[in-house]
């Protein structure tokens, strides 16, 4: 295999102006470590099942780094944004603000500034020629029934052919050869650059970023009209433009401190099976014949990190949840300005169980913020809205209100036929397997009003509360010991 190395470079790190742990992979996990939220694993793991397996046990808890996978050099890292509140640190913004900062990063773009190859890292190491993928990476088999290796934390890039802007995305890929792969492509942004270059005959030029900071990849999954490049949200989130470096074999532009870089083109009328897989729904998707990405460069850092996302778990979830609220956060507010916060239910899979708190005015309100709901993603399934004083992001909270404020007769919203989700498996019963795309994912909706009456008697639905219980302080009130206690018991009261 021929490969050649960039001249030294005066860091592995990230640039002299970095502030703050979220610049880069190796700076995020420098931080989780230095906080005891890294595991390593050093003993020699397998690639198919295991590690997958070790990384969900750890989800959640700690990011696993694995320093012997299947037998390759490349470490393998999994789990570093399975947590809300991790995220909401790498931000540098408490937990309650994370929404707001995420909308104002979309709303206010940083173009990318682009560096030459000296100055990125994702580069030092360049393969173009006998390119064996299985030889070079430690791709992951997940679940049970996957049919083979996936990349399931690439960024894709691509251009328009139309207008040159770039996306983002964040699509599952199977490696089934040495420099082949198959590509799920749903009808979005890269969908469309494809079908746009397939009609004239052309291969579109992709890259896929592997091993980037939790910022870059939070901005991927970024819900905006097509041409606008989700890199140029990424620096608004770090607050400076985000270096990035054209790739070897095409023009498109790469997160220049990226770990890996597979750079390719998806092939025009070629269709290769791909699947099943394990998908977020926690159900396996089917195996049909997909878009093929003929690999042309692979392009890494000297030591570089590979990192893998277990499908269905934390940070799969969370990846898609956290853009998704803040865009329907947005959304609502537009048309109901007293819709405070939502939140989209991890037992709902992050995707189809929305929650909204609302200040609710006038009777009726809350199906208007419904409907207006449905109609801002397809993929939402259930819709549930309740007061202020319900914690959209307890679901103890959610069911109380269900349970002590809404009436099916009354309260209930229900529309049959309408777009849902393809992964969603019960959206399939009755359909024949080879169903044609257009009948597929057609969903009911159901929207639960679960506020109380504007105006309701006496203290019908007043909350109970205990005066004073949000002010204890039990550091202060509790003894450091026992021995008060167990003197008392002591003594002889019979």
């Amino acid at each position: 295999m021929n490969s050649r190395e960039s001249s030294p470079m005066t860091s592995l790190g990230a640039p002299a102006n970095d502030v703050g742990p979220a610049r880069t992979l190796r700076h995020w996990l420098a931080h989780l470590s230095r906080s005891g939220r890294v595991a390593a694993i050093d003993k020699p793991v397998a690639l198919e099942h295991e590690l997958a397996a070790i990384a969900k046990c750890l989800d959640g808890t700690q990011a696993a780094f694995f320093t012997q996978p299947g037998g390759h050099a490349v470490p393998v890292v999994s789990g570093f944004m399975s947590k809300r509140a991790w995220i909401a640190e790498a931000m540098g913004v408490d937990e309650s603000a994370l929404l707001a900062r995420f909308s104002a990063a979309a709303a206010a773009p940083l173009e990318s500034k682009v560096v030459g190859r000296e100055e990125a890292p994702c580069q030092q190491v360049v393969h173009t020629s006998g390119i064996d993928l299985h030889a070079l990476l430690p791709i992951p088999t997940h679940s049970e029934y996957d049919n083979g290796p996936y990349l399931t934390a690439g960024l894709v890039i691509a251009r328009n052919p139309r207008t040159g802007v770039q996306n983002v995305s964040i699509n599952r890929i199977q490696v089934h050869g040495q420099n082949r792969m198959a590509i799920l492509l749903l009808p979005r942004h890269l969908y469309a650059f494809h079908r746009e270059a397939e009609a004239a005959g052309d291969a579109l030029d992709v890259a896929i970023a592997i091993g980037v900071d939790p910022l870059t990849m939070l901005a991927s999954q970024a819900i905006t009209p097509i041409d606008h490049d989700e890199l140029e949200i990424a620096g608004a989130l770090h607050g400076a433009p985000l270096p990035v470096a054209q790739c070897v074999t095409n023009g498109v532009h790469v997160p220049a401190f990226a770990e890996i870089v597979i750079e390719g083109r998806i092939l025009p009328n070629v269709r290769e099976p791909e699947g099943p897989f394990g998908e977020f729904p926690k159900y396996y998707s089917a195996r049909e014949a997909r878009e093929v990405i003929e690999v042309t460069a692979v392009t890494h850092r000297r030591d570089p990190i590979f990192h893998t996302i277990v499908p269905a778990e934390m940070e799969h979830l969370l990846l898609g949840a956290i853009p998704r609220e803040a865009t329907l956060l947005a959304h609502l507010q537009r048309s109901h300005p007293a819709v405070k916060d939502v939140h989209l239910s991890v037992g709902g899979v992050c995707r189809y169980h929305l929650w909204v708190q609302f200040d609710k005015k006038r009777e009726g309100e809350a199906k208007n913020v419904i409907l207006c709901a449905f109609g801002a993603h397809y993929d939402i399934k259930q819709v549930v809205v309740v007061d202020t004083d319900v914690n959209v992001h307890d679901p103890a909270e959610i069911e109380w209100a269900i349970a002590t404020r809404f009436q099916a007769d009354r309260d209930l919203v229900v529309i049959e036929g309408a777009q849902g989700s393809p992964l969603d498996p019960s959206t399939t019963v009755g359909q024949p397997d080879d169903a044609p795309s257009h009948l597929q994912g057609v969903s009911a909706k159901m929207g639960l009003d679960a506020t109380r009456p504007v105006v309701y008697p006496a203290h019908v639905f007043t909350r109970v509360r205990i005066p004073g219980q949000d002010s204890v302080d039990l550091h202060t009130l509790v003894a450091a010991d026992n021995s008060a206690f167990d003197a008392y018991l002591s003594r002889d009261h019979d």
